[in-house]
């Protein structure tokens, strides 16, 4: 199948990579009264034919059945635009451009690989795709809906934290932490800090809650690189939804949050073996949250280097690329291991506010263990 694409002449827009907005620049142009204009992609450089497997899925951070059978099948509607202007951007072309950019997080790249396409029409593709991508969300990320599967996902967190003969935490719906996301875009120079984070740079601070499958199960990803853990957790979706019983099992996490009667946390101080059995079973646990989000961002880089797009465009790709790795599950579409691996996931928790501690969540935790244990 050849791919056809136009030429876009806008070249006196500014770098996208800067932050600007290309939401007013045109897809094509006029390729009937300039024919000089007209480009293809040639059977020898469709990237479909033209990688073998290997380097596809290096490249695109898929199978290419996975592209063309699973991903492209959900947004080709949306990606279908036609205009009298030009010759439109195929779909399958449109995908592997965003994909491209999350594999790498630059846009010259996504250039390298293309003919005649702009980098403002690479960057529109880009937050078409990925706005396409998030609409998925209540499709892909979401708590089990029925009795069976939560008591699934409950067995199957059981089992995480045994070890040893052990035994595992009962009643676990899911794990939660949070994690940051870098942002590259030079415009955030002109918003105020409370987009660094105490490590120095900009960033989203991205909670998750995940499943004992590496599924992601709730994403809030619009806080700023300051916010802490806990704030964002006590307002969110997923908090009423436990505070107002509508959601009845427990979570996981840290010490960077409060312990309450849905939210279980290690002790600070443990003092008799069981509670450091306790501890012992509910790291391993949480451990599955830190693995999901090391595993997320090695299949798209992009979330460790840095997002390059404006502020609620890099918002817009991390539910994207949250639903893709729900997704890859989905298809059991897995990466081979990488030699290399620059994804950063020694983030140490936050220690809530003394306030923040319920004694109902601490008398919770103290039945547990002695549930667990007697």
């Amino acid at each position: 199948m050849d791919l056809e694409i136009s030429i876009d002449i806008e070249q006196d827009m500014e770098d996208i990579e800067n932050g600007e907005n290309v939401d007013d620049v045109e897809d094509s142009v006029d390729v009937n009264s300039n024919p000089r204009l007209r480009r293809y992609i040639r059977d020898g450089q469709n990237p479909f034919e033209h990688y073998d497997d290997a380097e596809f899925k290096r490249r695109y951070r898929f199978s290419k059945e996975s592209v063309l059978c699973g991903i492209l099948p959900k947004i080709i509607d949306g990606l279908k635009k036609v205009n009298n202007r030009g010759l439109p951007i195929a779909p399958e072309l449109q995908l592997l451009m965003c994909l491209r950019y999350y594999a790498s997080s630059s846009f010259q790249q996504v250039l390298g690989d293309t003919m005649g396409i702009s980098q403002p029409t690479v960057s529109r593709i880009v937050n078409r795709v990925s706005d396409l991508l998030g609409r998925l969300i209540f499709e892909y990320i979401k708590f089990p809906n029925s009795d069976e599967a939560r008591r699934e996902n409950r067995r199957l967190f059981r089992d995480l934290g045994q070890g040893s003969g052990a035994i595992g935490l009962p009643g676990i719906d899911g794990a939660i932490d949070c994690t940051h996301v870098r942002l590259t875009c030079t415009r955030l120079n002109d918003v105020n800090e409370i987009f660094r984070n105490r490590k120095g740079y900009f960033s989203l601070n991205v909670q998750a809650v995940v499943g004992p499958r590496m599924e992601f199960l709730d994403l809030v990803p619009e806080w700023p690189g300051s916010a802490h853990d806990s704030r964002i957790f006590q307002n969110s979706r997923v908090h009423m939804r436990y505070a107002e019983r509508q959601l009845d099992g427990m979570l996981v996490g840290d010490r960077g949050y409060p312990c309450l009667p849905f939210l279980m946390t290690p002790l600070a101080n443990p003092r008799t073996d069981e509670e450091r059995t306790y501890n012992n079973i509910h790291t391993r646990t949480r451990q599955i949250v830190e693995r999901t989000f090391g595993v997320w961002k090695r299949r798209f880089p992009c979330l460790s280097r840095g997002l390059t797009t404006q502020l609620l465009c890099s918002t817009t790709t991390v539910v994207a690329c949250a639903v893709l790795h729900n997704m890859s599950l989905i298809f059991r579409d897995i990466l081979p291991e990488e030699e290399e691996n620059d994804v950063d996931m020694t983030e140490e928790p936050q220690a809530p506010a003394v306030e923040e501690e319920h004694a109902s969540g601490l008398a919770t935790r103290e039945a547990l263990i002695n549930h667990m244990f007697s």
